[in-house]
């Protein structure tokens, strides 16, 4: 081997050792490339470029608004701009009413990401979007998600006040006794997931027709349905469908409920709960089937092994994050830092969150970084409209503004009369007598007009 080959061969080994030492983004896909064929680009297209247009469906009480914090982390870090709602909506897209593009606010209009929560109207939203954007959603297991939302939701839903003593057994025994379909925030106590999806909540159960057509517009619409109960294996499946580093899709679990506000289902409930919500169960079980069949195509050693990196990853960010100690989730009242508490629904329940060490709250850097890691979702929303409405205020007074153009366009026109009216020009002198007079002809027009 010559000279020349040994040193390429030990600058190459030189390299992706000191890559894998340091722990830079780089080193986390590249030993992903190493476990996983699939992952590894084609030798002559070189690495692809993240995807950077998503919609994401944000659903209710399925591990959603972490999804939409790593999705704002990932704009906010590549300077792309979030379609958020306006101030009338607050911090939805005017739920429950359906997704219109009025509802996004004027200076987040062109948005290369969108994932605060909507009903769907999926062709208002690929007018939005750009044409290449990637559609994605996320469900949970219809037991769970129940029992979330009528603790969640219990001061707030009609059906649910209505229940003696807020038992979630007295609902499930007759719920036709305490639901009321028109009932503005009817959406929570039935069939949540169908009617984010934009689907109907009431359809009568045994609509088995419905539930297919339900089922082939959510594949048609979604490159990727993710599953609450897996969720480190759907978001590998995210990054491979974006093309994102493992470092894109590190996270906290975000707007959770004390360990107290939860409870657990006794014998025969999840059956009452899936009997109830009959539509959402059928959505559940064919996309958490195709969930797997798309980690089965992966292959598992491969996912066993993204999955235990990301866990790596997370685990290493979260401890720089907070000392070098997993973080302890916080009630509202016991973090000091206000920026940070996160919404409370009512006194029924417990929204639990996180406080930064002293430090970890000034501006720069990892600080930074560990500050967005844990930002609640009304916060970071009225965070990045401020970002973006100040970017957008920059551009438009970099440019001229409509009176000033007007002027301009006035006095290039003034301009060019002038020159018209002191004579023709060389072309014209060479067209000879009729072009002269074709112009004085146009000219006089001109001042006449």
């Amino acid at each position: 081997m010559s000279q020349k080959k040994i040193f390429l061969v030990l600058l190459v080994i030189s390299s992706v050792s000191l890559l894998l030492h340091h722990g830079g983004h780089f080193s986390w896909t590249l030993k992903a490339f190493l476990g996983c064929p699939a992952l590894r680009p084609h030798p002559s297209a070189g690495l692809k470029p993240k995807h950077t247009s998503v919609a994401f469906l944000k659903t209710h009480k399925t591990a959603s608004t972490t999804v939409q914090n790593i999705l704002f982390r990932f704009a906010e870090r590549h300077n792309l701009t979030v379609g958020l709602p306006v101030q009338a909506c607050a911090h939805q897209f005017c739920y429950p009413h359906r997704f219109s593009r009025r509802y996004v606010h004027p200076h987040t209009t062109h948005p290369q990401i969108i994932a605060s929560h909507m009903r769907l109207n999926a062709s208002e939203l690929r007018r939005l979007m750009p044409p290449d954007a990637v559609y994605v959603t996320i469900l949970r297991e219809p037991a769970a998600m129940f029992e979330s939302l009528f603790s969640y939701y219990n001061q707030h839903c009609g059906s649910f006040r209505r229940v003696p003593n807020g038992s979630l057994e007295a609902f499930l025994d007759g719920p036709l006794r305490y639901y009321r379909p028109r009932d503005m925030d009817a959406m929570f106590a039935r069939n949540t997931l169908t009617y984010d999806l934009g689907g109907e909540k009431d359809r009568p159960p045994g609509d088995v027709a419905y539930a297919g057509e339900l089922i082939r517009d959510v594949e048609r619409t979604f490159s990727l349905v993710m599953i609450a109960e897996h969720f480190d294996e759907s978001l590998v499946l995210l990054r491979h469908l974006l093309n994102w580093d493992l470092e894109d899709i590190l996270y906290v679990k975000l707007n959770m409920r004390s360990p107290g506000s939860r409870r657990s289902l006794g014998l025969g409930l999840p059956a009452q709960i899936r009997a109830w919500n009959w539509l959402d169960a059928r959505l559940y079980d064919h996309f958490n089937a195709s969930l797997w069949r798309r980690l089965d195509e992966l292959g598992s050693a491969c996912v066993e092994r993204e999955v235990r990196l990301l866990r790596l990853a997370r685990d290493r960010l979260v401890r720089g994050c907070f000392g070098g100690q997993l973080p302890l989730l916080r009630t509202s009242a016991q973090i000091e830092n206000k920026e940070l508490r996160p919404w409370q629904p009512s006194a029924m329940v417990d929204i639990v969150g996180y406080d930064l060490p002293p430090n970890g709250t000034r501006p720069g850097g990892q600080a930074q970084e560990c500050l967005k890691l844990v930002l609640p979702e009304v916060q970071y929303s009225r965070r990045l409209l401020r970002i973006q409405s100040l970017r957008q205020r920059r551009a438009s007074s970099a440019r001229p503004s409509a009176p000033l153009r007007s002027t301009l366009a006035r006095r290039r026109l003034h301009v060019g009369s002038a020159r018209n009216a002191l004579g023709p020009t060389l072309t014209q002198r060479a067209a000879g007598p009729q072009a002269r007079a074709g112009a004085l002809s146009r000219f006089s027009r001109r001042q006449l007009s």
